[in-house]
């Protein structure tokens, strides 16, 4: 019995193969456009999750406010793990201290490979402690970090520096005169992980003076709780014994400073935190893509619905026989729901092969690493299976519920209506469908017009044609000397030399106060960045007060050039001469030179932050505004310069503009991908248009026939046929043009520099949404009003 379902399920989809590839097609492209979407998804959502007790463990989160300015740090106090260290409810405490915290900001780590150094950030400061809390299994030796000047690395990075894994006991040589013993290789760390590290270093290698104490943050510290631990509570005494190393005005007229538990697990997505080990995830994007995989799914399930019940009525007088014939009402609609489910079952193995093919190509595009793998097999199988009995139902049921409920006197009389425009369920169905279809649109377009903002805004320094020639630190003290080579080049424009660069991942926070004796509620935070005379001239940032820092002015070793936002924020209304202070290994007074225009150094997102420019020699990156004339030529020159300081050193450049795409490729990535899974969906509509048109136009054969032997020309028989889409179109722009809008003016909220969205972009959308419908419909209208109406009266 069940042998004979799926022959005449066969035999019924071979007959039509027009309709039946529309089907496949339609639906194997949308399930495997969502197969993608789901593996980003999953993705997303597993961070972290590869440590064994990963719902214990929790990151210490502070939140200050001061002077009615509220910022929220991931990292926090160093004395505060030990302050706390007696609190019951905590099981294990541990640290991380990124290299580029405050304290330690103006550290570069060169690992001896040979006879070359290799400039490493994958670095970080721990104790033995982080590893039972994190599940980093070790391949040999014991990670051990309690000696100082001991280290742990990577799989990876042993292969890297010493091509074995049995490097347990061999040393590495940091900066020429830091040796620290290797204790322990470990697994490297999971691509799924908030952090990235390569090389964790014994926390007691940090000279004492260095540590930092209480006011200085960027501590990562890490708690695993007992079962049952009150975290509210545990919160406040927290909180109560920050207190006790503040004074008064920490928590009082409006400032406070609280603590909060972060679960481990929701540090990638929800973190709204500053100085992140490594960049955050978006829960925002995780709604948005698994919205839009749902729509798609829900499109291509649309066209197979429509389609079938399209053809519902040609199989009319089919059913009709075979009720005559003595098939009970069960066996028609099990028939109907097999040519369904085989068709969905088809359509998703070739769906399943499609991802497969395109997994490689999503990967690049989504910067993931996602793969087939065993472990996504065991929820993807069942996933499917569900997937093809669902939609085979879905799709199969209106034919086989409803036909199958005809009289077959009435049926082989022809009483049964096959009129295309008496079906409500077909035109709600493409309403729905091109209302998503609009949506899309106009969410492509309002992504686009602000990835364009973001790419055309004044940033407020000049990115072109720079230079940016990395890691001078390896050179040492001959980094200068390149610097002052380089600018006496033909075709250098002017150079200078600093590690902190607007489009750098490289930063430099610190408090500064605006007056004796040190309030610590007055504290403001500044990025801080060391420079030279030259920096402001290359980069192109405008003066608008005051001057430029001189070599022939000794005092200008203790200047300062702030921005706007700095200014503000310490609510200077003459900053010239003004002096502010610093307490670093000593307290340290600061003067203000000079007032430099706001320009981003950090994502559209956020608002420009304070940042002050200090007059001193930086062995960073040097940098150069260069003539676009023979560049190659200029950049060989520069490159045998650098082979004459230290041959056995890469020489590595890039360009600003390049490494400012960079700084904004999250953005410009999730953009890609919406636009690229937006334009499949609207495909995948047009597609079972096309197969609704060719439908409407084969069941108004004789119709067409009878208008063009009265003399009706193409061009009213293109538009009789076409008017009953376009009128559900206009319908679908209605609905979906204020929900779009709402939802992108949600989306462009969380930028800080944003574009609006203009009604030219609705206009520009439903004129899309038309124009594509009208586009698809009009192949099939006008092959129906090109054909010989003999053909379709011969019979009449």
């Amino acid at each position: 019995m069940i042998r004979n379902y799926f022959k005449t399920a066969y035999r019924s989809l071979k007959k039509n193969k027009g309709f039946t590839a529309i089907n496949v097609l339609g639906l194997s492209v949308g399930l495997a456009t969502c197969l993608l979407i789901v593996f980003y998804v999953v993705d997303e959502l597993s961070y972290d999750r590869y440590n064994t007790k990963a719902d214990s463990i929790y990151r210490i989160t502070e939140t200050a406010r001061l002077n009615g300015n509220e910022q929220v740090f991931a990292g926090s106090e160093k004395p505060l793990l030990y302050a706390t260290k007696d609190l019951p409810e905590f099981e294990k405490q541990a640290r991380f201290i990124p290299v580029n915290t405050l304290f330690l900001s103006a550290q570069k780590f060169r690992i001896k490979k040979g006879n070359n150094d290799i400039q490493e950030k994958n670095i970080v400061y721990t104790d033995s402690r982080i590893f039972d809390i994190f599940t980093l299994p070790a391949i040999g030796g014991k990670p051990a970090l309690d000696e100082p000047h001991t280290a742990v690395i990577t799989q990876s990075t042993a292969q890297k520096y010493f091509n074995t894994n049995d490097v347990v006991g061999k040393t590495l040589t940091i900066n020429d005169t830091s040796f620290y013993k290797i204790t322990a290789v470990i697994k490297d760390v999971p691509t799924q992980s908030h952090f990235n590290y390569d090389f964790f270093l014994s926390y007691s290698s940090i000279p004492e003076s260095t540590r930092g104490g209480w006011g200085y943050g960027g501590v990562h510290n890490y708690v695993m709780l007992k079962p049952g631990a009150n975290i509210k509570k545990l919160e406040s005494e927290m909180q109560a014994i920050a207190y006790k190393h503040y004074p008064e005005s920490m928590h009082t007229n409006g400032n406070y400073l609280t603590y909060t538990l972060t679960p481990l697990l929701d540090i990638h997505l929800h973190s709204i935190a500053q100085y992140e080990l490594m960049e955050k995830g978006s829960i925002q994007y995780v709604y948005i893509f698994s919205v839009i995989a749902i729509f798609i799914l829900l499109i291509a399930c649309v066209n197979f619905m429509n389609l079938a019940t399209a053809r519902s009525s040609n199989r009319a007088r089919e059913v009709g026989v075979r009720k005559v014939l003595g098939s009970a009402r069960k066996y028609l609609i099990l028939q109907f729901l097999t040519e369904s489910v085989l068709v969905t079952l088809v359509s998703t193995v070739i769906a399943v092969l499609l991802a497969w093919l395109l997994m490689p190509f999503f990967n690049q595009l989504a910067v993931k690493h996602l793969a087939f793998t065993l472990s996504s097999m065991l929820w993807l199988i069942p996933s499917l299976l569900l997937i093809v009995v669902v939609i085979g139902f879905l799709a199969g049921s209106y034919p086989a519920f409803f036909l199958s409920a005809f009289q077959p006197i009435e049926v082989l009389k022809g009483k049964l209506s096959t009129g295309f425009r008496g079906s409500f369920l077909r035109s709600f169905l493409v309403v729905f469908q091109f209302s998503i279809s609009i949506f899309l649109i106009i969410g492509t377009l309002v992504i686009y017009n602000q990835l364009k903002f973001i790419h055309n805004k004044n940033l407020g320094f000049n990115r072109d044609q720079v230079l940016i020639i990395k890691n001078t630190a390896v050179l040492g003290n001959q980094a200068k000397i390149l610097k002052q080579e380089i600018k006496q080049m033909s075709g250098v424009l002017s150079a200078t030399m600093s590690t902190y660069l607007p489009t750098g991942e490289d930063r430099n926070v610190t408090g500064l106060f605006p007056a004796l004796p040190i309030d610590i509620k007055q504290d403001v935070l500044s990025d801080f960045w060391p420079v030279d005379e030259d920096y402001i001239n290359t980069l192109g940032i405008k003066l608008i007060a005051g001057r430029n820092f001189s070599p022939r002015m000794a005092s200008d070793s203790s200047g300062l050039i702030v921005n706007e936002a700095f200014v503000k924020r310490f609510g200077f209304k003459d900053p010239l001469n003004k002096t502010v202070y610093r307490f670093s290994f000593g307290l340290q007074a600061f003067h203000i030179v000079g007032v430099m225009k706001d320009f981003n150094f950090s994502s559209l997102r956020d608002q420009i932050k304070p940042v002050a420019l200090v007059y001193n020699e930086d062995r960073g990156s040097v940098t150069a505004r260069v003539s676009t004339a023979n560049l190659s030529g200029l950049i060989a020159q520069i490159e045998n310069k650098w082979k004459n300081f230290s041959p056995n050193q890469q020489f590595s450049y890039s360009f600003m503009d390049e490494d400012f795409d960079a700084t904004y490729r999250a953005e410009q990535r999730i953009g890609t991908l919406f636009i690229s899974f937006s334009t499949l969906a609207i495909l995948i509509a047009c597609l079972g248009l096309f197969g609704l048109a060719a439908y409407a136009a084969e069941q108004r054969t004789k119709e067409i026939g009878i208008r063009k032997v009265l003399g009706a020309s193409v061009s009213t028989i293109v538009n009789m046929l076409s008017m009953d889409f376009i009128r559900l179109v206009f319908i679908a722009i209605i609905i979906a043009s204020p929900l779009a809008w709402y939802a992108m003016n949600r989306w462009l909220q969380d930028f800080a520099y944003r574009t609006n969205i203009q009604w030219w972009v609705l206009a520009a959308a439903g004129c899309m949404a038309v124009l594509i419908a009208f586009a698809t419909i009009s192949f099939q209208s006008i092959r129906a009003a090109l054909a010989n109406p003999v053909t379709s009266l011969r019979n009449e």
